[in-house]
């Protein structure tokens, strides 16, 4: 099955410092792939994977489910420890619920989460009929593309396949009991006018999580995907301060990689 543009999975060899960059619900790296060349650019060591079900057609996604997705992300974990000294995680929306349990599971293994509009809950009154409307009606409109830039377009599904967002529902819940678990230093980038994911997600996570070293930004600029919107570079100029402050050695991968001293 033909990938949608720009929906191939990107892998950048650099430092001993890794950073694992994960994707949305019904979106593909292309989402999220300026974020992962800025920190490739930067000297780190980046993964970003395609997740199962992903980046060709809604119908591949229905036959899956957030074990299939999890196991991805936790696969290149498992890569990037083994090769870096110091591993980071990203994530945006479904991408940021991931990067939250990697972080509950892994502990120490990872040293700081960053997440952009990260997905806790399932707010549509709908959701609660999703056991047995799956069963009924395969798909309803897609979630792609909520970006106040012109012309900034996602690479995803038009539709969300039931089955999957019944799967998708079952995550938000199994995280969010993990959240306690949650200890490692927390970026949190949020947008106050987002369409998909409401600001009360990242309230909820930032007042569960057990991290002492916490920061919130907001993206005033941008929408949901907020990776490909206006906020898009303060997202990179974060991120890279966050992982400098707490990555002895990550400024000078950078510097390495633009030629510097």
């Amino acid at each position: 099955m033909p990938l949608l543009p720009g929906a191939e999975p990107f892998r950048h060899d650099g430092g001993d410092i890794g950073v694992l960059v994960c994707h949305g619900f019904t979106g593909s790296p292309q989402s999220v792939r300026p974020w992962a060349d800025h920190l490739a650019e930067r000297g780190h060591t980046v993964s970003l994977p395609l997740l199962p079900g992903h980046g060709t057609r809604w119908q591949d996604l229905a036959v899956t489910g957030w074990q299939d997705w999890y196991a991805e992300v936790d696969r290149e974990l498992s890569l990037l420890t083994e090769r870096c000294r110091t591993v980071f995680v990203c994530g945006l929306s479904m991408g940021g619920t991931l990067a939250l349990r990697l972080a509950a599971r892994h502990g120490a293994a990872i040293s700081g989460v960053a997440l952009v509009n990260p997905g806790n809950k399932m707010h549509e009154r709908a959701a609660v009929a999703l056991p047995v409307l799956r069963h009924l009606v395969p798909s309803t409109k897609g979630i792609a593309s909520d970006i106040a830039k012109p012309d900034a377009v996602e690479s995803g599904y038009d539709r969300v396949p039931l089955h999957a967002a019944h799967s998708l529902r079952r995550f938000f819940r199994l995280v969010d009991a993990e959240l306690p678990q949650v200890t490692q230093p927390l970026l949190v980038m949020h947008s106050p006018q987002d369409h998909v994911v409401p600001p009360v997600d990242s309230a909820r996570i930032l007042a569960r999580v057990s991290s002492r070293d916490v920061t919130e930004r907001l993206l005033e600029r941008s929408y949901h995907v907020a990776t490909l919107d206006h906020d898009a570079e303060l997202i990179f100029s974060e991120t890279s301060a966050f992982i400098d402050r707490l990555a002895p050695g990550a400024g000078v991968e950078g510097m390495a990689a633009s030629g510097g001293a």
